[in-house]
C-alpha cells in the first residue's frame, strides 16, 4: 500500500504512559531510509479543534470543506465550495470576512506539503500562537488558497465573493457582480471579532502636528505572493479576450472553459489552447513557490511536527 506499515513488540507488563517513539524507516526494498518520530496526541490537540474556533454565523462567501480529518489521507476531501449544500454530506465551516484568514491558513496548512507514503497518517495539529503576529505568512495563506486549483468556487453556483482582480486589471468588457475580495485585499473590509486584524493600519506622528496622526496600511505581500497575483492576472485577462466569456468567472470557471470536461462529468487534465496552457503552468509553478516558502512556518507555528 501507498502507506507505512509499523511492527511494534509492547511490553504489556510495564504499565507507562505512551509519549512517543522513533522508529527506523526501511523502503520497499528492505533499505534503511530514515527515521521517524510517532508522538501521542490528545483529541483537544488537532487543527480541526482549532479552526471550529472561527465558525461564523452570517455574510457567507463560501465553504470550507473537510475539517473531519485531520492527517494527510484526508487532504483529499479539503476544498472551497460556494455552498455546503453542494456536499451529500458535509462537514466543514462557512467562510465569511470574519474569518477569512483563518480558513485560508487551515486551507494552505492542509495543501502546502505533498502527501507522500511516509507522511500519510501524520496529524495536523492546533497551532501554537505564533501566526497571529505574522502578517506576511497569513497573507501568503491567502493567496495561495484564492489561486489553488481544488478552490472550487463557481459563478454557476451563485455568487463569486473571490475574483481577485478588478475590472480594469483583466480589461473585464462588464463590472464584477462582486469586488468583495479586491475590496478586503485593499484593506476596505475589516476582519471582525476573529482575534486578528489583517488591516489594520500603523499610526505615525505628523511632524507638523503633535495631536494628529495618518494613517498607513499595513498589509504588505511577499515577492512570491505578488507573483502569483501577476501569474493570476494574466491567465483572467486573456480569459477576459475570449468572445463567450463569463465577466463573473472564477479560477475554476476558467479552468472548465480551457480544459472542457469529460463524458463523465469530469474536468479535463488538459488543453488545446497553448496560450492557456503556458498561462496555467506559470500559474501553478509560482504557486509551487509559494508553497515552498509557507511550508517551513507550518512546522515552526506547530501545525505538524517535525
Amino acid at each position: 500500500g501507498n502507506f507505512p506499515i509499523g511492527f511494534k513488540i509492547w511490553n504489556t507488563a510495564n504499565h507507562v504512559t505512551f509519549k512517543g517513539t522513533v522508529s527506523d524507516v526501511y523502503d520497499e526494498n528492505g533499505d534503511y531510509f530514515t527515521q521517524k518520530t510517532f508522538t501521542a496526541i490528545e483529541k483537544k490537540d488537532f487543527i480541526n479543534k482549532w479552526v471550529s474556533k472561527y465558525k461564523v454565523e452570517s455574510d457567507f462567501i463560501g465553504f470550507l470543506a473537510g475539517t473531519n480529518g485531520n492527517d494527510f489521507q484526508q487532504n483529499g476531501i479539503v476544498y472551497i465550495l460556494n455552498e455546503k449544500e453542494q456536499m451529500a454530506n458535509p462537514r466543514g465551516i462557512r467562510i465569511s470576512s470574519k474569518n477569512l484568514i483563518q480558513s485560508s491558513i487551515y486551507y494552505a496548512v492542509r495543501r502546502t506539503i505533498k502527501q507522500t507514503w511516509l507522511n500519510d497518517r501524520d496529524q495536523f495539529l492546533y497551532p501554537n500562537d505564533g501566526w497571529k503576529k505574522d502578517r506576511t505568512f497569513q497573507n501568503d495563506c491567502l493567496v495561495f488558497t484564492l489561486f489553488h486549483g481544488q478552490n472550487r468556487i463557481s459563478s454557476k453556483q451563485g455568487t463569486n465573493y473571490w475574483i481577485p482582480f478588478t475590472e480594469q486589471e483583466v480589461d473585464a468588457r462588464e463590472k464584477f457582480e462582486s469586488n468583495f475580495m479586491t475590496q478586503f485585499v485593499k484593506g476596505k473590509i475589516k476582519t471582525d471579532g476573529s482575534g486578528i486584524d489583517l488591516f489594520s493600519v500603523v499610526l505615525e506622528p505628523k511632524p507638523e502636528y503633535r495631536d494628529r496622526y495618518v494613517s498607513k496600511p499595513a498589509l504588505k505581500f511577499s515577492k512570491e505572493a505578488s507573483e502569483v497575483f501577476d501569474a493570476g492576472r494574466s491567465l483572467w485577462k486573456y480569459y477576459h479576450q475570449q468572445p463567450n466569456c463569463n465577466v463573473n468567472a472564477s479560477l475554476y470557471d476558467i479552468r472548465e472553459h480551457f480544459q472542457g470536461r469529460s463524458d463523465r462529468g469530469q474536468m479535463n487534465s488538459k488543453s488545446d489552447d497553448l496560450t492557456y496552457v503556458k498561462l496555467i503552468t506559470e500559474l501553478r509553478s509560482k504557486l509551487k513557490l509559494l508553497a515552498d516558502k509557507i511550508t517551513p512556518k507550518v512546522y515552526e507555528y506547530g501545525f505538524l511536527k517535525n
